[in-house]
């Protein structure tokens, strides 16, 4: 996941993890959805191994009551940010007990309506201790055994194995979960929801559950396609054996990044949830791998600190890029490494914060992480890495690490590669060494020919034009043909015809799409085949094409939406708004009576509510403001987007009110509105309202 940096006074841990260690946590909570909090109790065990004062366990805006240690009552102390302990502990073994109550601000989010509801957390970045006192310092890792109350008709998931379900009061189930090893706080996780799943078990007979909504049953397949295939490699290639005793995938909707690597259990975007022909635009196989390779590296072994986090994303990266190219094959692999070689050279002219910084950027921790493995993997042989690999998870499982243990166990299996070069080179120097990369991935032909193809840019076609025919005749990687199209942009059409009738003709799913996407002015001798595009297994493609035919042939516009009608199209929905839209410019147009409009914009309106997810609304008040800009249930629906906790979807709704109150009238319109909105609405809006113009 994308990391964020939070800084933690460092007296705090760096002496309490010295004196005090927590060993277990057995915890009953219950989420509630209709107020928005949890209520809880925990039984911690812990060891004092030196005196101490105070102990802590951060707790933020978190009420306790009858707080006890060692079954006795004591005395606390409560900053709203930890849960202070002073008294009735001695040195050795002790207990701690208390029952809880919070109203998280984030950490643990509420959404959705009805059966749609869900309850999901997100540690890493925004602390556990918004929902459960626990640790925000990594170093410190506990055996988790969490049980979670939620309403009946609804699954609860958590870390570790479901050990029983069962009723109890108040129309509500008990979900009891079992953890055997110790891991950090960030990585504990709930999710509450309608799920249904398959389980399958990996070549080494670890169970994989992979849960997905009961709607999106037929969506499954594409979803976790190459699932236990990426288990039984990564298992293979890292050469330990899966250090938990289960492994849960579970679709949440508005999450906040593309997965989380909760120990046992990942949470992943909704987005992901696709079906065969969303598979081919955008699919779940790296973030699967990616969030999979986490629970080696993150989970079992952890860094101490935000300086060392590239172990974490840099490793994750990696061996995400690795199983892709098990699946894949070598040119996607080398194709990738070269895309994020380019973002990379490009961020270091503005980034100069290197890897091994807590202040480092995402990219630096990810990409550039990944990049320094390969130049290692590359340098010592893949057997000599894969033995530092082995000896470095084996020797600090379960333990916190800095980069220097994972560079001794790289000289011990390969003595000759300079590990301090490496560090300065890959780590501690800002820069991208361009020229390096670019060696390694001339070692692949697919690579060689696609930088012989960027060089033709220099030269006029029709010194390229006989290069491009061959290549566009050949097997080739696509990005090698979608290079050829995009230079042929601005090429008379009669000159280029020839190549883009071939282009058509490869069937490859990405060059057709860039035939769609460079092509803009459609002549009638291409229309025919132009039009094939609207049938590809891209939905994609289908967006690009429909509106570039839109636009060149207005006289067959009742034909496109006859061929659109149907089409939906991925999660946020894209191509129904699209066809939406376009159905009423053309009703417009028409001038004439249109009685399936009102039921079309209802139906836009409809996606602007809070029963969907960001990325449906946002694209359906955008467009729903363009038709009418003063509709009032709109309007609240968009108040509403202020309230959420998805910041970008936040931002932009704050923006488009302010936009809005630009126009003439429409300050009072969004006064009236007032009584009808909830208080955090209120309260947003009247901020929007008081600011100065």
């Amino acid at each position: 996941m994308r990391y964020i940096f939070l800084l933690i006074p460092f007296f705090t841990f760096a002496q309490q993890t010295a004196k005090v260690d927590f060993i277990e946590c057995a915890a009953t909570i219950t989420p509630d959805f209709e107020s928005k909090t949890v209520a809880g109790s925990a039984l911690y065990t812990f060891v004092i191994l030196s005196d101490i004062d105070t102990i802590r366990i951060d707790a933020k805006n978190t009420n306790f009551t009858d707080v006890r240690i060692n079954d006795k009552k004591v005395n606390f102390g409560n900053d709203k940010k930890q849960l202070l302990l002073f008294e009735g502990f001695k040195k050795g073994m002790n207990r701690l007990s208390f029952v809880y109550n919070a109203a998280p601000k984030q950490a643990m989010y509420f959404n959705g309506i009805g059966m749609g509801r869900q309850i999901w957390t997100q540690g890493q970045g925004k602390y556990t201790s918004h929902w459960f006192p626990s640790f925000d310092d990594v170093n410190e890792k506990v055996i988790f055994y969490l049980t979670v109350d939620a309403p009946k008709d609804f699954v609860a998931l958590a870390n570790g194995v479901l050990k029983s379900v069962k009723p109890i009061d108040g129309g509500k189930k008990k979900w009891i979960y079992e953890m055997k090893k110790p891991m950090s706080s960030y990585l504990l996780a709930v999710a509450i929801g309608d799920f249904v799943n398959k389980a399958v078990a990996s070549k080494s007979h670890v169970p994989i559950q992979l849960f997905i909504q009961p709607r999106d049953t037929a969506k499954f397949e594409p979803t976790y396609r190459y699932s236990k295939e990426i288990f039984d490699y990564l298992e293979k290639e890292i050469g330990v054996n899966y250090p938990w005793q289960i492994y849960k995938q579970v679709p949440v909707e508005d999450f906040l990044y593309g997965g989380m690597e909760n120990t046992t259990c990942t949470l992943f975007a909704q987005d992901y949830v696709v079906d065969a022909i969303g598979f081919n635009d955008r699919n779940y196989l790296y973030v699967n791998a990616h969030e999979l390779a986490h629970q080696w590296f993150g989970d079992l072994v952890t860094a101490k600190s935000g300086k060392h986090h590239w172990l974490q994303e840099g490793f994750a990266t990696y061996y995400g890029l690795l199983a892709e190219r098990s699946v894949f094959g070598d040119d996607y692999f080398y194709h990738k490494l070269y895309r994020n070689s380019l973002q990379l050279r490009n961020a270091a002219k503005t980034d100069t914060i290197p890897v091994m910084s807590d202040k480092a950027s995402s990219l630096s921790y990810y990409e550039k992480g990944a990049w320094a493995l390969h130049y290692m993997r590359e340098s010592i042989g893949a057997k000599a890495f894969a033995k530092a690999v082995k000896s470095y998870l084996k020797k600090y499982q379960f333990k916190n690490v800095e980069t220097d243990q994972f560079l001794a166990e790289v000289k011990n299996a390969a003595p000759a590669f300079d590990t301090e070069n490496f560090k300065k080179l890959w780590l501690q120097d800002y820069r991208f060494p361009t020229e390096i990369a670019n060696d390694l991935l001339r070692k692949n032909k697919f690579m060689q020919t696609l930088f012989e193809v960027q060089q033709l840019r220099k030269n006029k076609f029709l010194f390229n034009k006989e290069r491009f025919k061959e290549l566009l005749s050949t097997k080739h990687f696509y990005p090698v043909k979608s290079e050829i199209i995009y230079q042929l942009k601005e090429v008379p059409f009669e000159d280029k015809k020839e190549l883009l009738f071939i282009a058509l003709k490869t069937n490859d799913i990405k060059v057709r799409q860039s035939v769609a996407e460079f092509t803009e002015e459609i002549p009638l001798v291409f229309k025919a085949d132009y039009e094939s595009l609207l049938d590809d297994k891209s939905y994609d493609t289908k967006e690009i094409a429909f509106m570039n035919l839109w636009r060149n042939f207005r006289s067959d516009r009742e034909k496109y939406l006859e061929k659109a009608k149907d089409w939906v199209g991925n999660n946020d929905k894209s191509l129904r708004v699209l066809y939406i839209m376009s159905y009423l410019n053309y009703a417009e147009t028409r001038e004439k009576n249109c009685d399936d409009c009102p039921s079309k914009f209802s139906e836009l309106i409809r996606y602007t509510s809070p029963a969907y997810e960001s990325s449906v609304r946002q694209n359906a008040i955008i467009n729903a403001l363009t038709i009418v800009e003063k509709n009032k249930e709109v309007l609240k629906n968009l108040v509403n987007a202020t309230t959420h906790y998805k910041w970008q979807f936040t931002k932009f709704s704050r923006d488009k009110i302010r936009e809005l109150l630009m126009k003439e009238g429409n300050r009072e319109l969004f006064q009236s509105l007032m009584p009808e909105l909830n208080d955090s609405e209120k309260m947003q809006l009247q901020r929007l309202l008081d600011e100065k113009k």
